[in-house]
């Protein structure tokens, strides 16, 4: 039964493209071209070759090894996001096709109706043999049907390519700031939480947040060197990587990772896991992290000097008898003392408020990353992105140090987070 689900639904997705491309070809190259011309070749032939190298980089890290992935990961997700964009703005582009055709008919007006010669009657014309038949009306003065449908089309065309244009202009536009903000790094972001259980000694104690990094076929080594040189400028208290650090295995991606073991802070510094790590082989991405000096918190805690710290595994491990277990990471813990828990995914926050924790920090949504799929993360999560409070227990969400699909994010920065504690305690 869950196989023919699966089938079925892969069948509508697929189906769901095939639409969405049938519709950009449509708009972007058979609306704007001449039948047979380069350009028409050229477009049809990229219309199948273009969502052929995204379905190839979607499917591609389970079915190749990383350096063949590499080779249609660039221009595959690349592809993915540009075609989002295009459709969206070709979607805004049919509400304008009437006002701009209607601009358009007034800047060039009908073709003028041709005017008859006019005729010569003689002065004295000879009696005719019989009346003379009534010569027929002549009729209203209006351009030819031959000269009106060349019109029409050469409109129709004009208006076509503007609005084509336009869509790809917003769309190269969108996608390249997109990727150029993902390849630049992320960004600090400043975040106060009070906690009421904080010691007054530890007020403005300093939590370097990352998650979400995904090293994978096109962020590697210089993105994780990026993000190790970002949180130790900051000098942080402790630094909490709260999964999805890979998508891909340990002899692939272990060079990649390797500046994690640079990280400096005063309290070290922690890892979960999230969804991704168990697509990949969890238990030896921990061991690796475990050897570069980045601490596992699996269903565990440490009691730090100020606060308790804990960490559960991912939802995703549940399947392979590895899930969250909150009972063994917080159930016997001192509930007089201050509690944070990393915990990849923000909808365990139930469990969080079960257990008295007093502050979740989270990843996974991305804070929707490619706009407009911040709505869609809303319906999946209770918080995509910030701090909001659940009960007694406060959950911040990060946006994530890197990208997963496409390495663009529109209306969603990557970003790593500063969360400053503070205390309410005189």
């Amino acid at each position: 039964m869950t196989i023919a689900v699966t089938a079925v639904a892969a069948l509508g997705v697929l189906g769901l493209l095939g639409v969405a491309h049938w519709y950009l070809w449509r708009r972007l190259v058979r609306d704007v071209s001449r039948p047979g011309g380069r350009y028409r070749r050229t477009g049809t032939v990229l219309a199948f070759l273009l969502p052929a190298l995204m379905l190839l980089a979607l499917v591609g890290g389970r079915a190749f090894p990383l350096a063949v992935e590499r080779w249609f990961a660039w221009p595959g997700y690349l592809w993915a996001a540009v075609g989002l964009y295009l459709l969206l703005a070709l979607l805004v582009g049919e509400a304008l096709r009437p006002l701009l055709r209607r601009l358009h008919r007034r800047r060039t007006p009908e073709p003028a109706a041709a005017v008859p010669a006019p005729v010569t009657v003689p002065a004295t014309p000879p009696a005719p043999a019989e009346p003379p038949a009534r010569p027929a009306a002549p009729e209203p003065a209006s351009a030819p049907a031959s000269a009106l449908e060349p019109a029409e089309a050469s409109r129709r065309l004009f208006v076509s390519r503007l609005v084509a244009g336009g869509a790809a202009a917003v769309a190269v536009g969108v996608v390249g700031n997109g990727t150029y903000g993902v390849l630049r790094g992320p960004r600090l972001k400043h975040v106060t939480v009070p906690l009421a259980k904080l010691p007054r000694a530890a007020h403005g104690y300093r939590i370097a947040v990352v998650s979400d990094i995904h090293l994978g076929p096109i962020l590697g080594r210089s993105h994780t060197r990026r993000i190790v040189d970002t949180i130790n400028a900051v000098q942080p208290d402790l630094i909490t990587v709260v999964g999805d650090l890979v998508d891909g295995t340990v002899p692939e991606l272990g060079p990649a990772a390797r500046p994690l073991a640079d990280l400096r802070a005063k309290d070290g510094a922690y890892f979960v896991t999230g969804n991704h790590e168990y697509f990949s082989g969890a238990a030896p991405w921990v061991e690796f992290v475990r050897e570069l000096g980045v601490h596992p918190l699996e269903n565990d805690r440490v009691e730090l000097a100020w606060f308790d710290l804990a960490g559960v595994n991912d939802l995703a491990g549940t399947a392979q008898g590895q899930g969250p277990d909150y009972a063994k990471a917080l159930g016997d813990r001192d509930r007089s003392r201050a509690s944070v828990l990393m915990a990849h995914q923000p909808v365990t926050i139930r469990d969080s408020v079960h257990h008295g924790v007093d502050l979740q920090l989270s990843g996974h949504t991305h804070g929707g990353q490619l706009w407009p799929g911040n709505y869609l993360a809303e319906l999946a999560n209770p918080t995509v992105a910030g701090l909001e409070r659940y009960g007694d227990t406060q959950l911040y969400v990060t946006r994530g140090a890197g990208a997963w699909g496409p390495p663009v994010r529109v209306g969603a920065p990557s970003d790593i987070t500063v969360v400053t504690l503070a205390s309410l305690q005189v």
